[in-house]
């Protein structure tokens, strides 16, 4: 058998936990990728979404004018929470 002394046992400890550390940082760097991908695929769901959202609401409001009805205010909170979500979504894209 081969014996080992301190200095390479220690030496072999080092190493194999610098090769445990390298490889973490990879899936880590994998794992975020995916995760920025996930993060782009539902800001575009939320575009489609949002943009079929104002579709019907306009069509509604069209709808009520035909019918005389009023509106009881809904319209400035929707557009308050779109403005939000525009800022929030320009403040992602500068971090990136």
């Amino acid at each position: 058998m081969v014996g080992l002394t301190i200095e390479q046992a220690t030496l072999a400890v080092i190493i194999g936990t610098l090769a445990a550390v390298v490889f973490s940082l990879r899936v880590l760097v994998f794992l975020e990728r995916r995760i920025a991908s996930i993060d782009s695929n539902i800001e575009a769901i939320v575009r489609r979404v949002e943009a079929e959202e104002i579709k019907i609401e306009a069509e509604e409001a069209r709808i009520e004018r035909a019918l005389g009805i009023k509106r009881k205010g809904k319209k400035k909170k929707a557009a308050k929470r779109t403005k939000k979500a525009k800022k929030t979504t320009k403040k992602r894209k500068r971090k990136k």
